[in-house]
């Protein structure tokens, strides 16, 4: 089950930006009043459908109609440890990917997340206390729709949150525009928003089945124990109840699920097939938008739905066996885009075991060969950019050879195919070719000038897809019809872990973390496990799943720069402490009589 978002019956970007939401006092295209729509069943669907509006316009999956760089997966993956721009370069997106690389912060890139989120939370202030005026709906039916709006302000609210502090606490419907706000602190928005509204929504939504994209009660229940912890920055009064929550769901998933759907898939290689997407039982929270020749819905377009898979993947057409086609758009290994994020030296070391083995989710979790797209013989030029012998030269690929390979030097076959690098047919780039263990980055040269293996990395593979609606197949325009997920259960058990440490020393958290590296054929570890061990497994397990930035700033590696300066000290050259929160639009601030009060130090 999943909402119809094409039913939007108005969005007020203005409201937004005043921080009223979507008050129906601002112009309403729709024609629509509160009075009609909050009385019967079918309106009252329409003001809830408008709750999704912020989320599926700049969070998660969609990037809108601009920034190719990510847009939420921007915010909250990029600038971390984890990742850097594609080929490590600096220049574009350094807003994104680069903490501004030195130069003025921009401070209108958050226009888009902060407007759609703030219209969001009206939306959702609108339909929690439009409820009580319908006729056609009994109190239990008028519950579950509340918890559906009170889940969706809470995840609004944990976003702004965390990404800008203290912001404006919007609980109900204002009546007029508020243009002189006061800022809210943290810890006082999840007391009186966050939290009792993930309570709510756990105790009154459905438990779904595999098919349910809308909240359920894990996703809830999953989202209370993630907010319980990330609360830890402000106040500690909430971790018992995160790890109880966790631990709920713990129980359920080890006993089959009977009471919340909960699920682990026994055999890592499960978790992200093409043919468990829509169904995904490990998901908590799986969420997709929908494209057909009727319509589409995402008010981006009808190929802006899911660009997830769109992120990730290394340039191929920097070798000239591999072009951008629509065929390869289509083929499920993203291979046809340029992607923009590229793994960290520190994000590929996280997968090498204390024994020296390769993690068995590596393979799983990137893309590492390729094969060619069209036929290609190799030029001189080409043989002296990657080393070539001499033989090499008119050699040809035909489509369908093996064009391109990345090997780690934990691979089986490491040895031997580094050992014909330069005669090998095939592009073969090693490890060290691209990566520098000791200063621990990219290798930007090679000789006297530049490294260009530098362009062939590790491509995640999650986010893949071969389920597309084709909008436009001359321009290669398709909508990814692919569910996100927005959260899976190996993430609860991580969540104990790092609550466990907290609260019991960490008694417990060996076994929760070792439930997910067992699960994924990883050597458990020993030992009473520290807050590092658990940051390290959330980046091996969650890597590219909406986490990092919100994990750094949680554990405190924001702090100063010692931690960016050990993982990635590219990074660390341009880090100051202000960074862990983003500015505030000034756009935003602009429309404020008290502006002055109120953009983030640093900007």
């Amino acid at each position: 089950m999943k909402r119809n978002i094409k039913n939007i019956v108005w969005v007020s970007l203005l409201g937004a930006m005043t921080l009223q939401g979507c008050s129906l006092d601002e112009k309403n295209p729709g024609g629509f009043t509160l009075g009609n729509l909050a009385t019967s069943a079918q309106g009252y669907e329409a003001l809830l459908n408008n709750c999704y509006f912020g989320l599926e316009r700049h969070f998660y999956g969609s990037a809108g109609t601009g920034d190719a760089a990510g847009g939420y997966m921007g915010f909250v993956e990029a600038s971390t440890d984890l990742w850097t721009y594609s080929a490590n370069k600096e220049g574009a997106y350094n807003h994104i990917f680069w903490m501004y690389a030195g130069a003025s912060p921009n401070t209108t890139y958050t226009n888009d997340i902060w407007n759609s989120a703030y219209d969001g939370i009206g939306a959702c202030n609108l339909a929690i206390e439009s409820a009580a005026k319908v006729v056609d709906l009994t109190q239990e039916e008028k519950n579950k729709k509340v918890a559906e709006a009170r889940f969706l302000r809470a995840v609004y609210y944990y976003n702004i949150v965390e990404m800008f502090g203290a912001v404006y606490k919007l609980d109900k419907v204002q009546e007029k525009s508020n243009y002189a706000p006061t800022r809210t602190a943290p810890a006082e928005i999840y007391r009186d928003i966050i939290i009792p509204d993930l309570e709510y929504a756990a105790q009154y939504l459905d438990k779904g089945d595999d098919k349910t994209m809308l909240p359920t009660k894990k996703a809830a229940l999953g989202f209370l124990a993630k907010a319980c912890l990330q609360s830890k920055q402000y106040t500690d009064e909430f971790l018992q109840k995160g790890l109880d929550a966790a631990k709920t769901l713990i129980a359920d998933c080890e006993a089959g699920g009977g009471t919340y759907n909960t699920y682990m898939y026994p055999d890592y290689a499960d978790v992200f097939k093409q043919e468990n997407n829509m169904t995904n039982k490990e998901a908590l929270w799986k969420y997709n938008l929908y494209a057909d020749a009727a319509g589409y819905g995402s008010s981006n377009g009808n190929y802006r739905l899911n660009r997830n898979n769109e992120y990730f993947t290394c340039k191929l057409s920097t070798f000239g066996a591999r072009q951008d086609n629509q065929e390869s758009r289509l083929s499920g290994d993203a291979g046809g885009y340029e992607g923009t994020f590229m793994p960290t030296q520190h994000l590929l070391s996280l997968f090498v075991e204390k024994d020296g083995k390769l993690d068995p989710r590596f393979h799983q979790i990137f893309v590492t060969e390729w094969k060619a797209n069209r036929n290609y013989t190799w030029t001189q030029s080409d043989a002296d950019h990657y080393g070539k012998n001499a033989s090499v030269v008119g050699q040809g690929l035909n489509t369908g050879d093996e064009a391109i390979k990345f090997v780690m030097p934990q691979d089986a076959d490491y040895t031997a195919e580094a050992a014909n690098q330069s005669t090998s047919k095939y592009l073969l780039v090693k490890y060290d070719d691209v990566y520098n263990d000791q200063s621990r980055n990219v290798i930007m040269t090679r000789g006297n000038g530049e490294n260009m293996f530098r362009y062939f990395y590790p491509s995640l593979r999650k986010h893949n897809s071969t389920n597309f609606y084709v909008a436009n197949a001359n321009k290669k325009r398709n909508g990814n019809l692919n569910a996100m997920f927005i959260m899976r259960m190996p993430e609860v058990y991580l969540i104990a872990a790092e609550l466990d440490i907290y609260l019991n020393g960490g008694a417990n958290a060996l076994g929760y973390i070792n439930k997910v590296r067992l699960r994924a054929g990883a050597e458990p570890l020993t030992g009473t496990p520290t807050l590092r061990d658990v940051l390290d497994e959330r980046g091996r397990e969650l890597c590219g799943e909406y986490c990092r930035y919100f994990d750094l700033k949680r554990m405190g590696m924001f702090k100063d720069k010692s931690y960016l300066e050990e993982t990635d000290p590219d990074l660390a050259r341009y880090f100051k402490p202000e960074y862990a929160l983003r500015p505030i639009s000034t756009t935003y601030i602009a429309t404020l009589q008290n502006g002055d009060q109120w953009q983030n130090p640093g900007f």
